[in-house]
């Protein structure tokens, strides 16, 4: 109860309750992440039972259009899929992708930084420049060399069944090297502490000193980081499917949907790729603006 009083009276707390952009960013994340994970029980139908889906209903208009039905509030795909469960679906996956990803490129980079900060030297130099060779490329391209690269390695019969962890794989892959190099130069300055010297006299061993001392004290900044690119993670997943080299029209992603519509933007079927683009452009925005607000709260200069 005391953590719980002293949580409800903090500076973390009172900074959000002052913030009318972080309460709205908050609660459009909130109705996202929760209209995601319940999609299975709350979304009208079900866009990967194929044997409910009738190609006599593709490209039915949303129901406040004249030839809508209500069965179909946001109107139905070329597939005959409804709008509104596909977004609710596709949400979920390409959250599902975007968080996964960004666990895997914390995971890389903090290794990295950690390891590249404590040892300095050769290998410092060496770690560092392989990020900034990476650095000098867009991730995007990055993610997409990976993953064609992935392709061409892995039998194609594999393809289908760990598709979306080859996407987590390449977008993780390509977004490591910022991680990396916030938590070296943390460690750059936390390794000349009275307390990191006193666990060196004291005999510890590095692996377990940059483990339990330097890493909590250089969290902040990455999860802040962490919760911008989580946004930049969900385009990437989306640019990826929406270019086919993502996931595949069966699993209907965010991206997938758009790059499906598409192909149906000019012809009348507007709905097919607007709802599903104002779903993503609402999601990364209120993601992006969350990021934003922590990375002011969590700063020190600014209180």
């Amino acid at each position: 109860m005391n953590a719980v009083a002293r949580f409800i009276d903090s500076d973390f707390l009172y900074s959000f309750r002052r913030s009318p952009v972080a309460i709205i960013s908050a609660l459009v994340a909130l109705v996202c992440v929760f209209g995601a994970i319940l999609s299975p029980w709350i979304a009208p139908h079900d866009p990967f039972d194929l044997a409910s889906l009738s190609l006599m209903d593709s490209f039915k208009p949303p129901a406040f259009m004249a030839d809508g039905e209500n069965a179909y509030l946001l109107g139905t795909d070329d597939q005959g899929r409804d709008l509104l469960s596909g977004i609710m679906y596709g949400t979920r996956i390409s959250l599902f992708v975007g968080v996964l990803a960004i666990g895997f490129a914390l995971a890389v980079g903090i290794t990295v930084g950690l390891v590249a900060g404590y040892m300095g030297g050769t290998v410092d130099a060496v770690l560092m420049r392989i990020a900034d060779v990476q650095l000098t490329f867009p991730a995007i391209l990055i993610a997409l060399l990976v993953d064609g690269v992935v392709r061409a390695v892995l039998p194609r019969e594999f393809h289908e069944k760990i598709e979306i962890y080859v996407l987590v794989f390449a977008i993780g892959i390509a977004r490591w090297p910022q991680f990396a190099r916030t938590v070296r130069g943390s460690t750059l300055v936390e390794r000349g502490r009275e307390y990191v010297m006193a666990a060196q006299v004291i005999g510890l061993s590095r692996a377990r000193i940059m483990i339990s001392h330097i890493l909590p004290n250089v969290l902040g900044p990455v999860l802040v980081i962490a919760t911008l690119n989580l946004g930049l993670a969900i385009l990437d997943e989306a640019t990826l499917s929406f270019l086919g080299v993502g996931l595949p029209p069966t699993q209907p992603s965010l991206g997938t949907l758009i790059r499906i519509g598409n192909d149906f933007l000019f012809s009348g079927e507007w709905w097919v790729t607007i709802f599903p683009g104002i779903a993503l452009a609402l999601m990364v925005l209120s993601i992006n603006l969350l990021g934003d607000w922590l990375r002011d709260a969590l700063n020190p200069r600014l209180r």
